[in-house]
């Protein structure tokens, strides 16, 4: 089960194919593998499906982690354009808040409007 605060691996596409190659080629098996690296069967076999149904780029993450507000609000110095950049994604952000129905306090806090 996964702690509070704790940091996940991301495997690039390039370091799960080499994990895999010996799974594809048939040379070891899946629990040979997982016992080797402590990496999970199930994902394992994931990955192994991923790659011979769409091939390499099966393997590519999907989207990137973590927020993506941090990098610019844990710099002290942005530029003109990192500042319209931050300034346009807490806005969008805003937004689809009020799609949903929030609404937000002077203090920039969100309450979820009911009638």
């Amino acid at each position: 089960m996964a702690k509070k605060g704790q940091k996940f691996k991301v495997w690039t596409a390039e370091e799960k194919y080499k994990i895999i190659t010996p799974i594809i080629n048939l040379e070891e098996s899946l629990s040979q593998i997982s016992k080797k690296t402590g990496i999970n069967t199930s994902m394992l076999h994931s990955w192994t499906n991923l790659y011979k149904e769409k091939g390499i780029d099966g393997l590519k993450n999907k989207k990137k982690p973590g927020n993506p507000l941090s990098k610019y609000s844990n710099k002290k110095c942005l530029t003109k354009e990192e500042q319209l950049e931050y300034e346009n994604m807490k806005l969008r952000i805003e937004n689809e808040m009020l799609k949903k129905g929030y609404l937000m306090k002077e203090d920039g806090t969100y309450v979820k409007f009911t009638k």
